[in-house]
């Protein structure tokens, strides 16, 4: 298996546990935080997939998808203490944009040179992902750093185990 296949299966198992763990949860199951100073999933959704294409642009420019409007800055550190719901979007529709952003991320992957995966990474990331393969990997493995919060909520709204 090369990187990129490493890569692209790792995104893969982490939006299928993703998506698994909010499967069974509606609109306002996503507002739910999972503890005192924890943002709520749908603002965690909203941050996964603004981190995932800005991320994406930075290593491979002009393979990251539009974002509708507002859609960054609705999900910045400055809203995450937001318990309105109206600000926020359904869980049908953060789930159609995590697909889009998912597919063009499996799409950039394709067309990436290997050998580029060794060049250093934009020098806003070195600090913790030295290079672009680092960045590729941070954006596969992003959706699991948070997956343990969407656990404790499921756990909060008495859900099944799912995994």
């Amino acid at each position: 298996m090369d990187a990129k296949a490493a890569f692209g299966k790792c995104a893969n198992l982490s939006a299928t546990v993703l998506k698994t763990y909010i499967s069974d949860m509606d609109d306002k199951d996503l507002m739910v935080r999972p503890g005192e100073g924890c943002n709520h999933l749908a603002w965690q959704l909203g941050h996964l997939i603004a981190s995932e294409v800005m991320l994406l642009e930075k290593v491979a420019p002009g393979s990251g998808i539009e974002l509708p409007e507002g859609f960054a800055d609705a999900h910045s550190k400055a809203t995450c203490s937001s318990d309105d719901a109206d600000h926020f979007l359904t869980k049908a529709e953060y789930l159609e944009l995590f697909d889009k952003v998912h597919a063009a991320l499996l799409a950039a992957l394709e067309d990436y040179p290997e050998p580029d995966f060794d060049d250093p990474a934009p020098e806003d990331f070195r600090s913790f992902c030295p290079t672009n393969g680092d960045v590729f990997s941070l954006i596969a493995t992003h959706p699991m750093m948070h997956a343990g919060q969407f656990v404790i909520v499921r756990r909060k709204l008495g859900k099944p185990i799912l995994m």
